[in-house]
């Protein structure tokens, strides 16, 4: 029997980290929990997990300091609890390279639903470098577009030849644009094809994964924006070369 997935939780609040455990062990999964950012950091450091819930606010170091040595050395997606009202946490959250937020307080179920939704997004990243079966093409399928490369099977990504590193909801919304790269994709629907969900009012959270993918991929062949938005629709993956 295979290993249940392992979530870790970040969080000082013993009554929180208790209750996700037994509702996210329901679920199939296993649940570490750490109360303090220092012993949570270097626990998500040491060991594979399948996903991280991180709070904002931590004793010693907060949640984005947390994220930040982190992003140094693993793409585990990331689930970050803020405080709700406190638009600023969620978007510093999405710029310095979390996967997904959920403002506190909030309904438990609903933390397990963008677990499990997170997951299902990555749970195929593990497999990225096994090698091939027999049978299975030589070349592993390359997406192009102008000087931006994507091969779905290594979830790699090259702007001119250089690597591109990305978080896993990064590369998804990536993903989806480059399939669909000409036409205009909808906010909602990336919502639901990259989160899981669906858009919620004031919800910026595509919004900042693209603000990340222009900054990590910069401009196009010729100088303009990559990733396009087009006013009231959605965005678009723009080609400049025929």
């Amino acid at each position: 029997m295979a290993d249940p997935p392992q979530i870790l939780v970040i969080d000082d609040d013993a009554e929180l980290c208790e209750l996700l455990a037994e509702l996210l062990g329901q679920e199939g999964y296993a649940v570490e929990s750490a109360r303090e950012a220092i012993s949570g950091l270097a626990r998500a450091q040491e060991k594979q997990f399948t996903l991280v819930v991180l709070d904002v606010m931590l004793p010693g170091l907060n949640g984005f300091e947390v994220l930040t040595r982190l992003r140094q050395s693993s793409r585990v997606p990331v689930l970050m609890l803020t405080a709700r009202g406190e638009d600023v946490d969620r978007i510093v959250g999405l710029e310095m390279g979390a996967d997904d937020y959920l403002p506190k307080p909030f309904n438990p179920r609903e933390l397990v639903a963008r677990v499990r939704a997170l997951h299902r997004r990555a749970s195929h990243v593990g497999h990225a470098g096994a090698a091939p079966s027999a049978g299975a093409a030589e070349a592993p399928q390359v997406l192009t577009v102008d000087d931006l490369e994507v091969a779905p099977a290594a979830r790699r990504v090259r702007v001119r030849g250089e690597d591109v590193k990305l978080t896993t909801a990064e590369y998804d919304l990536l993903e989806v644009l480059v399939r669909q790269a000409g036409t205009v994709v909808s906010r909602e629907d990336l919502a639901r094809r990259v989160l899981g969900r669906r858009l919620a009012a004031y919800d910026r959270g595509i919004d900042m994964h693209v603000s990340n993918l222009r900054r990590k991929l910069g401009p196009g062949p010729g100088g303009g924006e990559r990733i396009k938005t087009v006013r009231n629709a959605g965005y678009i993956l723009a080609r400049e070369r025929p």
